[in-house]
């Protein structure tokens, strides 16, 4: 009997290519192992709920157990795999003991807090990577019966978008982080300038280039020490910091790996024989990009690789729309740092154009009206990943 194809997690790399495969082959024997519930979702659902009042079970689109009916699968839910024996081709989960025929890292990343959390603040300090978390904050939203004081750690794309849900929800919002402007690993500073001013408009108090020094539990309050001497006042807490791969366990099995994730070729295999990784934890020929398309773009060309018909992954110049409504936002950010930003329009609606020395075009970002310029200028950019 051929030993399953497994498949660790079952966010939208794990499932988008358990959905893939299953459309190639009917029958072959799949299992996926997930340390959650198994609920499919969106994930990009996550940071639009909570202005539209959605509780989570509104966010789920299949049960873990509809999943294993509809597709003819195995999934396990609430399980953790404890090591990879990659030269035996085997997975622990404790005790127990899972031989493998192919396995496929889809793990993603995990938030990185910026410190530990104190546990008189647990319940009150939270990072919201997945439907799980969803769950713990828009629960401890709900018991403040009403608009509550929210503080976000991070101005990054997770930041912003939370920032803009939540007050679009009535809630109160404060920001704070070192950067200058938001959004500035992919808006250059001008247009960073511009989303900030939208987002004090609509009521979002930003505190940025200060950091936090410490946090205290002061009452019923979370009390936020700036290391400008400001104390800011919070009931709730979301940590927005920035996400890292989930490699821990592929490095204890002797894979390759970085910061930057799970090394892989353009197959998607991994440093060892029948080990693969997609998704957020995968560092594709030196690529880790962590958004929806080149996911899905690596799914589907796993998906033929595993069934015998081995694919490259590519990924098109695929521009990022961050989903902020006091005003739209679409990036490119270049992959290497350009020779100038050169500016269009006015505040708010700008477009900035990244270009090398020689006036090529590496990448843009757009702002308001200029948004509706994504799909010619993405035409006109170089592929993350030709």
């Amino acid at each position: 009997m051929c030993e399953p194809l497994i498949i660790l997690g079952t966010g939208m790399a794990g499932l988008g290519l358990a959905r893939q495969l299953r459309r190639r082959d009917v029958k072959r024997a799949i299992t996926l192992i997930t340390s959650d519930s198994g609920d499919e979702y969106s994930k990009p659902l996550l940071s639009t709920g909570f202005a539209k009042g959605l509780p989570p079970e509104r966010l789920v689109s299949h049960s873990a157990l509809a999943v294993a009916d509809q597709l003819n699968v195995v999934v396990r839910t609430h399980t953790r795999v404890t090591a990879i024996n990659a030269e035996a081709g085997l997975i622990e989960l404790g005790a127990e003991i899972l031989p493998y025929s192919d396995l496929v890292l889809a793990l993603g990343a995990a938030p990185l807090p910026i410190f530990q959390v104190a546990e008189d603040l647990r319940g009150r300090v939270f990072t919201i990577n997945d439907l799980d978390d969803y769950r713990a904050f828009y629960h401890a939203l709900s018991r403040r019966r009403g608009s509550a004081r929210v503080a976000i750690l991070g101005t990054g794309l997770v930041g912003c978008e939370y920032a803009n849900d939540l007050s679009g929800g009535g809630h109160q919002v404060a920001m704070i982080a070192p950067e200058t402007t938001p959004l500035a690993r992919l808006l250059p500073e001008p247009l960073g300038r511009v989303l900030g001013e939208a987002f004090e408009q609509q009521g979002i108090e930003l505190h940025t280039q200060r950091r936090l020094e410490h946090m205290a539990a002061e009452g019923e309050w979370v009390a936020l020490h700036l290391d400008d001497g400001h104390v800011l006042k919070a009931d709730l807490v979301l940590m927005a910091t920035g996400l890292a791969p989930r490699t821990r366990m592929a490095e204890q099995a002797g894979l390759v790996t970085s910061a930057a994730g799970i090394h892989t070729d353009r197959y998607l295999c991994t440093s060892a024989p029948h080990i693969h990784a997609l998704g957020d934890v995968a560092c594709v020929a030196g690529v880790n990009a962590m958004y929806v398309q080149p996911l899905q773009a690596s799914a589907k060309a796993l998906a033929a690789t595993l069934c015998g018909e081995p694919t490259k992954v590519s990924y098109a110049p695929w521009p990022i729309i961050v989903k902020t409504p006091a005003l739209p936002v679409v990036a490119l950010p270049p992959s290497c740092e350009p020779a100038r930003w050169r500016l269009e329009g006015e505040a708010p609606n700008m477009t900035a154009l990244a270009e090398d020395a020689k006036g090529n075009l590496l990448g843009f970002a757009l702002t308001g009206t200029c948004v509706r310029r994504k799909v010619e200028l993405a035409r006109a950019s170089p592929a993350l990943l030709g």
